[in-house]
């Protein structure tokens, strides 16, 4: 089985004193964006692959599920996949995510966003449609 490995977000602490680094796992960053997007109304929820689907129904929450975090020399790219509920505006909602993730990843690691990609991959109904 082949081992994931974690490469760590350094920063340098800020304040009074230098006590040291601190990293962050990209893992708490796509949990910290999933948590996010999902408190904006209109999205119902976030799309994960067959993995998290399969721990899902095993009665595991998976809080990353939705988000691809990606640090370049550029800064922090994001990619959220979500599925939204019918009748709500995209461009408003997918702004919204926009907003909301870059401004809790700032208010809570200090870091700044490159870009936040928001991918509308479905729409939920309250009721299965019909169809004649």
């Amino acid at each position: 089985m082949a081992e994931k490995t974690v490469s760590y977000l350094k920063m340098k602490s800020t304040g009074a004193q230098n006590l040291g680094n601190i990293e962050v796992a990209p893992e708490v960053l796509e949990i910290i964006a999933s948590i996010a997007a999902t408190d904006i109304e209109g999205v119902a929820s976030m799309r994960g692959n067959f993995a998290s689907g399969v721990v899902e129904r095993l009665g595991k929450k998976v809080l990353g599920k939705g988000v691809k975090t990606e640090l370049t020399e550029g800064g922090l790219m994001i990619d959220v996949f979500c599925v939204v509920n019918y009748g709500v505006s995209i461009p408003q909602t997918a702004q919204k995510i926009q907003e909301q993730v870059r401004q809790t990843l700032e208010t809570m690691t200090s870091l700044q966003t490159q870009e936040v990609n928001v991918h509308i991959t479905g729409v939920q109904f309250e009721t299965a449609p019909h169809i004649e």
